[in-house]
């Protein structure tokens, strides 16, 4: 039996956050359409301080808790979306570092376009498996890991790290809830026909499991 307390999935929101990258994942965590126990996890909003941020798409989103009060022990994941400001080590390295502590502790991480070169350039990605917008997008970050680097797939995890291309979110939800156990196998694939094929049949197959 699952908790009666939802697990938390911390979503970073930088100032500039693509809030496109996420919205899938993030309304399906939150949305208890097709699962066996609704209410599972929830999300919480992750900012470097506590002031709110503009969106890429102009939305005002107020952070939940900030980097210092997130402690991996206490949630099922880590997103990381792309923004403009992920080129800048000083002012993602709250974030990277966050993401790190997660990594460490065997806490998910999963993070997608801009958000995956900070990591890159962080080495968290030598030893891992990966891919990201494109694989000479990742050489200028300076890392070691490029043999990794998967140019077959569009979204990739790997010792408990998601990576994904900033084109395919739909991919990178589908990635998140494969390791959360948010969907049975069946249902996610009925998922990815309905939101990543564009096939009514797999709105029919969902309708048919609640």
């Amino acid at each position: 039996m699952f908790s009666t307390t939802p697990l938390a999935v911390h979503l970073a929101v930088p100032e500039s956050m693509s809030d496109w990258e996420t919205g899938h994942a993030t309304a399906h965590i939150n949305k208890p359409d097709w699962q066996a126990q609704p209410g599972r996890y929830q999300v919480v909003t992750v900012g470097l301080t506590d002031e709110s941020v503009t969106t890429m798409g102009g939305l005002r989103v107020a952070p939940d808790v900030t980097v210092d009060q997130v402690d991996p022990a206490d949630s099922a994941m880590l997103i990381l979306p792309g923004s403009d400001i992920w080129h800048s080590a000083d002012a993602t390295a709250p974030f990277v570092d966050l993401a790190r502590r997660f990594l460490d502790a065997g806490t998910p991480v999963a993070a997608i376009c801009g958000a995956t070169y900070a990591l890159a350039a962080a080495g968290l990605l030598d030893e891992r498996r990966h891919t990201s917008n494109d694989p000479r997008y990742l050489a200028m970050s300076g890392y070691r890991g490029a043999e990794r680097y998967d140019t077959e797939r569009t979204a990739v995890t790997d010792s408990g790290l998601i990576t994904a291309t900033a084109t395919r979110p739909v991919d990178f939800a589908a990635e998140i809830f494969s390791t959360l156990g948010l969907y049975e196998p069946s249902v996610l694939e009925s998922w990815l026909k309905l939101y990543r094929d564009n096939d009514p049949q797999g709105f029919y197959e969902l309708m048919a499991v609640q």
